[in-house]
């Protein structure tokens, strides 16, 4: 068999080729995290948006690979005609799909079309430059080795660098507009590089990459203003403060006395009702538990939660135990955030712990009266776990026999099954020991405007009677008269049989995203 045809070359040319295939492997796979990462922000959902861009990137890219074939001459410029185009469409491609999401109902054909234009792009690259190395490459076995190896070099940088860097500290925005600036990067060393090889395309190539250029320089650098364009549509009131961290995007925005979190998107508490959700979350566990010297609180990095507990002359400390810093530092070094908490995080007996609720009770020796659970909706995997019968085995072996514990358990209206689901689940989970027990549970609900009906549930080694809850602090919503109808629900919020939820089938974010598609849509 006769050797493939060669081209006049440079020995350095492989090289160049190679520092391609490396930059081209890491803007890839950055458009693929980036697609799924604003998708999960805006849905919700996490595993359900990325499998889906990554299905859809995979097929797209077999549908490029296969296009390449029809390409038979200027391989070189055609692969950075290609770049050009990928740089452009995944630049730009978080941009897009923001827009979409704010300004139409079309997101879902939007992140369709997104996706298959930037995965069939992607597609044709590799077989474009192992057909050029092939030219250019004496061993065309050690080209194609070399190849895979730079590309999986590449994507493995790629994904290191977007979770722990590029999303918390750039945004998304200015990630994808950043590695749109790297593919044509590629461009302007192939233009530089092969100035010979392309002379009959140049001064085309030489102003499509001025162009690309000005383009994605113009949107990293108009990145916070779009941002902030966007956002200002996406809520209703105007953004005071908005951040990304590495674990969430926190905005906060303000319409006269009126402030309101929200964490990815999600609202967690408006201040003129959250009162209601953090005395109905803190104080029937208080009144129940027989003690209140030690308090674990997950999640509540806003101090809510905490500033209701302080109302109890006996508590010597709150534990309060919140995954990210940029949260609790928020709300306890703002002076108008932290005033919204009475200064909670502030308080000596107050001691906070960054890190992960589950983890932090697999090291712990602390033993609790009350842990009171105001963690996020399930509405992923991630948080999910954090709702499954073998996390609360873990909550049972650090609460103290007469302790009990308070979940934040989504809407019983909104998310019937859901909700029965955390009980349930609760109500099978064992006792630490040796005991065939396990806790008994006390389901009830409150209003809460800014939400509706929302759900919480006890939860004990004893058995508890809501007759038993008494007030000892003062409250501005629960009164003594008005907790026996916590613990009653109508005919629409009462009492389903569920799946448990475990680890190995997450059935709770199932029912959670199906119940509240049901009446707000995906």
């Amino acid at each position: 068999m006769e050797s493939p045809p060669t081209v006049p070359q440079h020995r350095a040319d492989p090289l160049i080729l190679l520092i391609s295939v490396f930059l081209v492997a890491i803007c890839a796979l950055i458009y693929e995290l980036v697609a799924g990462a604003v998708s999960s922000y805006l849905l919700g959902s996490s595993v359900t948006q990325f499998s889906l861009v990554i299905g859809l990137f995979l097929t797209s890219m077999g549908i490029g690979s296969f296009l390449t074939r029809f390409v038979r001459r200027n391989l070189l410029a055609v692969f950075f005609g290609v770049e050009l185009a990928v740089g452009l469409a995944g630049g730009f491609s978080a941009v897009i799909l923001f827009a979409a999401f704010v300004y139409s109902k079309a997101y879902f054909a939007t992140l369709v079309a997104v996706v298959v234009t930037v995965g069939t792009l992607i597609g044709m690259e590799i077989p474009l430059l192992l057909r050029i190395l092939r030219e250019r490459a004496a061993d065309l076995r050690v080209s194609v080795s070399q190849v895979m190896t730079f590309d999986y070099a590449g994507a493995l940088l790629a994904s290191l660098a977007f979770p722990f860097f590029l999303a918390p500290h750039l945004g998304l925005l200015k990630t994808s507009f950043l590695f749109g600036l790297m593919n044509v990067a590629v461009c302007w060393i192939g233009l530089l590089w092969f100035r010979q090889a392309l002379a009959r395309s140049a001064a085309g190539l030489w102003l499509a990459t001025l162009a690309a250029t000005f383009l994605l320089l113009a949107g990293f650098f108009q990145s916070n203003r779009l941002v902030s364009a966007f956002e200002d549509k996406l809520y209703a009131d105007k953004v005071i403060l908005a951040t990304q961290t590495p674990y969430q995007r926190i905005v906060l925005t303000r319409w006269k006395d009126d402030i309101r979190l929200f964490l990815n998107a999600k609202l967690q508490f408006a201040t003129p009702d959250e009162y209601r959700y953090h005395e109905a979350l803190v104080h029937p566990a208080m009144s129940l538990a027989a003690r209140h010297e030690r308090v674990l609180i997950l999640g509540g990095g806003d101090g809510m939660a905490a500033r209701e507990a302080l109302k109890y002359p006996d508590l010597r400390e709150v534990v309060l135990v919140d995954i990210d810093p940029e949260m609790t530092r928020l709300f306890r070094d703002n002076d108008m955030l932290a005033s919204l908490s009475g200064n909670a995080l502030r308080d000596p007996r107050v001691r906070v712990v960054n890190e992960d609720a589950q983890r932090f009770l697999e090291e712990t020796d602390l033993f609790f009266d009350v842990v009171l659970s105001d963690l996020p909706d399930p509405n992923d995997l991630t948080i999910g776990k954090l709702y499954t019968i073998s996390f609360y085995r873990l909550l049972t072996r650090r609460l103290n026999a007469d302790g009990v514990i308070a979940v934040q358990a989504t809407s019983p209206f909104f998310a019937r099954q859901a909700y029965w689901c955390i009980a349930n689940t609760l109500d099978a989970t064992p006792l630490a020991g040796p005991t065939s027990a396990t806790l008994t549970i006390l389901p009830y609900h409150a209003n809460v405007p800014s939400f509706g009906e929302w759900g919480f549930v006890l939860a004990a080694p004893r058995r508890l009677h809501p007759e038993d809850v008494k007030l000892t602090v003062p409250t501005r919503y629960l009164t003594e008269e008005t907790i026996p109808s916590l613990f009653r629900f109508p005919a629409d919020m009462a009492r389903v049989e569920t799946e448990i939820n475990r680890l190995d089938n997450q059935a709770l974010v199932r029912y959670y995203d199906a119940g509240w598609q049901y009446y707000f849509g995906p």
